[in-house]
């Protein structure tokens, strides 16, 4: 097992960090290169939608890794985006003492009674070199100091570590934290250890009735639990059990 080595790229204004990380990457970039910016003008989320935050005011940053795998081309990346929304969440709750939950799939919230708030996100990239796997960028934005005003231009559900604390937070000292918890998280996952009970555990999702909104639809239902690919099971009225790579999930009331 090699240890990853963290080597940190910060620019004051790029397009996405994400790109600039898989532009690196094909030129040889090594794993553990981070991009850092203070804004991104075209930043981006899943499904195609764009990620907005003000200058100056979130995180935005992309790992690259380079993981060995005898699995198939396609087999870490759940488990390296596992990895890195428990080390985001993680940051947080020690950096500004808030409590942090998971949405499926890839979602940072603050819960909030029967309501949950949107902090961050993650977005995973890959590069493949035929059916090989070569690599994989994983991105991941905070509101951090986003005042709330502003919050609703962002989002519908938007929320930042501002809002909910009333505090500004260092980014600095965050993002330290960030990398420190995807350092050792990725190094124990290359002796075998896999990220996905934790992950569950931590799923605000799961116990709670649904709507999943897929390229078929839309399907209701709870969302019993998920499985050890990151799937997620669905059980709908009919009593059947739904297995759902991908989609958006948001709370029935």
């Amino acid at each position: 097992m090699n240890c990853i080595l963290l080597t940190r790229i910060h620019l004051a204004s790029t397009t996405s960090t994400n790109d600039v990380a898989r532009e690196m990457a094909a030129q040889g970039a090594p794993e553990g290169t981070v991009v850092t910016a203070d804004y991104q003008t075209a930043g981006r989320g899943r499904l195609g939608r764009r990620w907005l935050a003000p200058p100056g005011t979130s995180l935005l940053c992309s790992v690259l890794f380079r993981p060995a795998s005898d699995a198939g081309p396609l087999a870490p990346v759940t488990d390296l985006t596992m990895i890195c929304a428990l080390a985001a969440a993680d940051a947080v709750e020690a950096t500004a003492d808030l409590p942090v939950s998971l949405k499926w799939p890839n979602d940072l919230v603050v819960v909030r009674g029967e309501s949950w708030r949107k902090l961050g996100g993650l977005l995973a990239e890959t590069g493949l070199s035929g059916d090989r796997l070569d690599f994989v960028i994983v991105g991941v934005g905070v509101n951090v100091n986003v005042p709330p005003e502003v919050l609703p231009d962002l989002a519908p559900d938007a929320t930042s570590i501002l809002a909910e604390t009333g505090r500004m937070t260092d980014r600095e000292v965050l993002l330290d934290r960030f990398l420190k918890g995807v350092k050792g998280r990725y190094e124990r996952w290359q002796t075998g250890e896999r990220p996905w009970a934790e992950w569950a555990a931590r799923l605000a999702t799961l116990g709670r009735p649904v709507r999943v909104v897929t390229g078929e639809g839309e399907q209701h239902g709870v969302a019993e639990a998920v499985d050890e690919d990151g799937a997620l099971l669905l059980r709908t009225p009919d009593g059947n059990l739904h297995r759902i790579r991908t989609g958006d999930v948001l709370l029935a009331h």
